[in-house]
């Protein structure tokens, strides 16, 4: 699952998108993989692809890493998961916007979308946050120190659990661990990632993730994403806590769709089946 070596960088060229660029460049950089920009047009930006994807191409952040270009036309969600299948894509970068009170209620961003349909992990960024992207002599290298787990012990939290473990110990990083108590006992405690700091807290899961990680100066949350229809269509929502968890983080938060497993939920050990 890690290092990263297909990176899809969605965009619509504007600032706001272009911030998830240094970190799709920093694990395309570090896992010697490649970046696919990636942008959905209708007929009128089709003419302004290729000046617009070049000058994105050129940026100093993607010298010396492999990149291509993709231009497709649809439904900006549909096409984003579509294209990580075609191009085996690891990793989708995106920046969140913010949103009013009545978009939250009646539908999600199109960065909460991305993450809901994604068959891959997405990291989710909400600028300004703490930033593990370091770029020093025209150079950009991944500094993580502190790697925040949230997990619920259910078969969807079992790959994030792994993705987690591998980049902590690959990069280096003190590996976290958080539960917010609910019907199970502290002896849970037992079944946390081998050489994680554990933490079983009581209250709000998000609110509670989010306190945890500001108190550690955490530089990445993992989490598991897990999706539910939703009332006005037929599209995928992510459950309110994690939706929250992404909007108040501190920190980039990278959400692992749930791996298949054989075990019914709620359990507390999951089988994975590989993903056909």
């Amino acid at each position: 699952m890690f290092p990263f070596r297909n990176i899809l960088f969605p965009t619509d060229f504007s600032p706001h998108s272009h911030a998830a660029l240094k970190y799709a460049a920093a694990f395309a950089r570090h896992g010697a993989g490649r970046v696919v920009l990636f942008s959905v047009q209708d007929a009128k930006g089709v003419a302004n692809f290729q000046s617009q994807a070049e000058e994105v191409v050129s940026d100093p952040l993607l010298k010396g890493v492999d990149t291509e270009r993709i231009l497709v036309e649809g439904e900006p969600t549909g096409a984003i998961a579509q294209a990580a299948i075609d191009h085996d894509i690891d990793l989708i970068t995106v920046a969140m916007r913010g949103r009013n009170r009545l978009s939250r209620a009646f539908g999600s961003s199109m960065a909460e979308a991305i993450v809901a349909e994604s068959p891959c992990a997405v990291l989710a960024l909400r600028p300004p946050q703490r930033d593990f992207v370091e770029q020093q002599d025209g150079q950009i290298e991944i500094r993580l120190k502190r790697v925040l787990l949230a997990t619920n012990f259910r078969p969807s939290s079992s790959a994030a659990t792994q993705l987690a473990t591998q980049i902590a110990n690959q990069l280096g990083a003190e590996l976290h661990a958080i539960y917010v108590v609910g019907d199970y006992s502290e002896q849970i405690s037992g079944i946390f990632p081998e050489g994680a700091s554990t933490h079983i807290e009581e209250g709000r899961p998000y609110q509670e993730i989010v306190k945890l990680a500001a108190t550690l100066d955490a530089d990445l949350i993992v989490i598991g994403t897990a999706v539910h229809g939703s009332l006005f269509g037929s599209s995928q929502v992510l459950g309110s806590e994690i939706e929250r968890v992404i909007r108040n983080a501190p920190c980039p938060v990278l959400c692992v769709p749930a791996a298949r497993v054989m075990t019914p939920l709620p359990a507390l050990v999951t089988q994975v089946v590989p993903q056909t």
